[in-house]
């Protein structure tokens, strides 16, 4: 329990703004032709991923939007914990 809340204090100063301009950076670049995240989560759909930079790759372009993902959701749950809380 102690290193998930560790991980949540972590999470939580985690500025949000510049997390948004990397996850956007990241998850769409490069802009042309296709972004990177999308023609990696494609291949996974149908089940090409296989080569190590591929996924790799995935990884990368993916970690940003993800971590912006919990970070949201970690922000989303607070505030409800702290309007029930009152």
């Amino acid at each position: 329990m102690s290193y998930l809340i560790q991980t949540m204090r972590w999470l939580d100063r985690i500025p949000l703004v510049p997390l948004m301009f990397v996850a956007l950076l990241l998850g769409l670049a490069p802009f042309q032709p296709e972004p990177h995240l999308w023609e990696k989560l494609k291949m996974l759909a149908s089940g090409t991923l296989s080569r190590p930079v591929d996924i790799f790759d995935l990884v990368l372009h993916a970690a940003a939007p993800a971590l912006l993902v919990l970070k949201l959701a970690r922000e989303g749950w607070r505030a409800s914990q702290d309007t029930t809380s009152r």
